[in-house]
């Protein structure tokens, strides 16, 4: 769901930039204050699988792209906070060294993957998992909180799009919809993999957050 240069007018670069660098500044005091020494490490591993993963496109009508998000993964595992700065840095990697997204349009794509992804993720994540407990709650959990994550995402995308003029809300807000709505069940599938994974190896990894957050995971 890269935007590209070129897509998005100067009114929407600068109010998705604003944006953007407000939760990141944010994101950043809250990550100081909450995350610990240990987890430090995690960030970096999480960042590199995210951005293998995204590597991986798919066309999308309009010149943009669609692929896997990582949101809700880092998310869950990190913390809104931190899970932001790891899309943020994903994100920033790829459009400076690959061109993947441009630089005008940087501040949309990390206000609608890096915020509004890994926001919508955790907040679907920790609801989902007030209602539904045990093994089964974490994966179901887990597995709304992608798909949702991957939806919403681009579905903000669409509407930058067209507010910018790039095409009619009519058009591309059902190509980016339907297309994200199947590459969200491939990221929840993955999502509820590794959290099934790391629920029978590496179950401290997703019971620390819940401390701090002040719930069992």
């Amino acid at each position: 769901m890269h935007i590209p240069d070129g897509f998005v007018n100067i009114g929407t670069a600068v109010v998705t930039y604003a944006g953007s660098a407000g939760a990141i500044a944010y994101s950043v005091r809250r990550t100081n204050q909450d995350l610990k020494e240990r987890e430090v490490p995690l960030m970096g591993v999480m960042a590199a699988f995210i951005f293998a993963a995204q590597m991986i496109n798919f066309k999308v009508a309009g010149g943009t792209s669609g692929h896997l998000l990582g949101g809700a993964l880092a998310a869950i595992l990190l913390g809104p906070w931190a899970g932001t700065l790891v899309i943020t840095a994903v994100l920033a990697v790829q459009a400076l060294v690959f061109q993947d997204g441009g630089l005008l349009a940087l501040g949309a794509n990390i206000f609608n993957m890096a915020v509004v992804g890994v926001w919508s993720g955790y907040a679907i994540y920790r609801l989902a998992r007030k209602l539904l407990s045990g093994s089964k709650g974490l994966w179901v959990a887990g597995f709304a909180a992608a798909w949702c994550s991957v939806v919403l995402a681009a579905l903000v995308a669409a509407v930058e799009l067209a507010i910018s003029g790039m095409a009619p809300l009519g058009v591309v807000l059902p190509a980016m919809g339907l297309v994200h709505v199947l590459i969200g069940i491939g990221e929840g599938l993955i999502t509820t993999s590794v959290l099934a994974f790391l629920s029978s190896t590496r179950r401290d990894l997703l019971e620390w957050h819940a401390v701090g957050a002040g719930g069992a995971q």
